[in-house]
């Protein structure tokens, strides 16, 4: 049986979250939720110089999050449109 990690959302992804168009924020939650089963979904990239950090495509928007398997959490620490998220 698969074990389910926990997702917490940094207070700054949440406020992000938000302030997203409502076509892209019921998919963003969606695919946030969808970490707890599976963390490295398809599509799912790993960062380069990152440890253990992750970022996930919905439309014009990036999730980015790291994992930590020994606790079996997910921490998503960035949502934010393409052009802005990795400044």
């Amino acid at each position: 049986m698969r074990r389910k990690y926990t997702v917490i959302i940094k207070e700054t992804a949440q406020k992000q979250i938000k302030r997203l168009p409502i076509h892209y924020l019921t998919k963003v939650k969606q695919v946030i939720l969808g970490l707890a089963n599976n963390p490295r979904p398809h599509g799912a990239i790993k960062l380069h110089g990152g440890d253990n950090e992750y970022r996930i495509r919905v439309g014009v928007y990036r999730i980015l999050y790291s994992i930590q398997d020994d606790v079996l959490i997910v921490y998503v620490f960035d949502v934010d449109h393409r052009k802005q998220v990795y400044r």
